[in-house]
């Protein structure tokens, strides 16, 4: 296993390209069992959560080639198989989008109950729900769910939950609702890029997918869909990590290859901490002179600020005056990296869904444990101010959704490095 050693950096500075956006590619790629044409998919980023995706496809009869300019081409073999094994669908929580396209094309699905980070239940009531309007016979067995429909028919639905909106719930719905016979009518849909993108790619494969953006999605079901090639959405997850260590070292730092729109509660936030911040069509850049100052974040649905930055922008608020405010209010129990941080000098106290966050002038390295995706980033942020050495070890959650992050980080002048970890089991 593989550790990232970080020292404390000097101020960030350049230019840094952003990949294609992990929460895009993973369920385009689930898209592509809804047709029997070839797809191409450029932009994909090489990272372990693609890998295991591609795993998962090949192993329900798609053959996804990945090129050397990082396409992926995908082609039907067989659809023999229905079956997500446990094996695979528990180390990744996207790979439930499966789901929906196995159930709508081939009229049968096994999956196994997801996986993915630890940070609290993410129930999946509101795809199963979803999914039984279209007239699916679904039943749990030996932590599988198992799906039944001859041929799914078009419904009004409502797919709101307690926490706001279902981003992978709208994906799994929408995509068994493309073949569905007649109109569906989703309300309280994901307005997230990330399922645009989805509606987009499938409405190029002749799909019938009107309001993409907004809570309301209407769906007329077609008989067949044919193939396209297809460039996925920036990371904007990835732009904003990379924005928040450029803040956080006082650095100049240019995030490429990203839409600016996509992150805009995000840069409002940045120049609320005393940021300066620039934007083109296809970039955004960052700089600061003096400290940091404090502010509130509310996690919300898009376009609110994303849970997926709420640890990356706590270290950033770690290091900043006075005291800020952390609401999480999409996943509760999102917050397995305020114990780290504390081991590095961060003062937060956890409250509830609540993190007050009481800014210091110095973190201390330490060795730290990353528990999930976006916590090992915030690791990461936090050790680049950090007195002395920061040691993140399993790193193996960073590789999921991070495309070379040490390469790009290392670019800018941080001070990082991948190594074995001796001490790992």
């Amino acid at each position: 296993m593989e550790k990232l050693v970080v020292e404390k950096s000097p101020p960030l500075s350049g230019v840094v390209p952003v990949s294609g956006a992990k929460n895009a590619v993973l369920p385009i790629l689930a898209a592509t069992l809804l047709t029997e044409e070839p797809c191409v998919i450029e932009g994909a980023p090489r990272l372990r959560d693609v890998a295991t995706m591609i795993r998962l496809m090949e192993t329900l009869g798609v053959m996804v080639e990945q090129r050397a300019d990082g396409s992926l081409e995908t082609r039907l073999l067989s659809e023999e198989r229905s079956t997500a094994a446990y094996e695979l669908v528990k180390t990744m929580r996207a790979s439930i989008n499966v789901l929906g396209p196995l159930l709508a094309k081939r009229g049968r699905a096994r999956v196994s109950f997801p996986g993915g980070c630890a940070f609290g239940p993410r129930p999946i009531d509101l795809h199963l729900k979803g999914l039984r309007a279209l007239g699916a016979e679904i039943d749990i067995r030996e932590g599988y769910i198992v799906a039944r429909a001859e041929r799914l028919r078009g419904a009004a639905m409502y797919l709101g939950g307690p926490f706001g909106s279902t981003v992978t719930g709208t994906a799994n719905v929408m995509m068994a609702a493309v073949l569905a016979e007649g109109r569906t009518v989703i309300e309280g849909a994901a307005c997230e890029p990330e399922i645009r993108d989805l509606a987009e790619f499938l409405n190029a494969l002749g799909a019938r997918i009107r309001g993409m953006g907004t809570p309301r999605l209407t769906i007329d079901g077609v008989d067949r869909l044919g193939g396209t090639t297809h460039r996925v959405i920036p990371d904007r997850i990835e732009a904003g990590t990379y924005l928040a260590a450029g803040a956080v070292t006082g650095g100049d730092v240019t995030v490429k290859g990203v839409a600016p729109g996509t992150l805009r509660s995000v840069l409002d936030v940045l120049r609320e901490i005393g940021l300066s911040v620039t934007e083109g069509e296809d970039w955004i850049r960052v700089r600061r002179a003096g400290r940091l100052r404090n502010t509130d974040i509310v996690t919300l649905p898009y376009p609110g600020f994303p849970t997926d930055l709420q640890a990356q922008f706590m270290a950033l608020l770690a290091v900043a005056e006075g005291v800020s405010v952390v609401t999480e209010k999409i996943y509760p129990d999102r917050f397995m990296h305020v114990a780290e941080l504390a081991r590095m000098r961060a003062r937060i106290r956890k409250e509830g869904a609540t993190a007050i966050v009481v800014g210091t002038r110095r973190l201390s390295g330490a060795p730290v444990m990353a528990s999930d995706l976006r916590a090992s980033a915030a690791l990461v942020i936090a050790g680049l101010v950090a007195e002395g050495t920061t040691e993140v070890k399993r790193i193996y959650h960073i590789d999921r959704g991070y495309e070379r992050i040490e390469e790009k980080l290392t670019a800018l002048g941080a001070r990082i490095v991948r190594r074995e970890d001796p001490e790992a089991p």
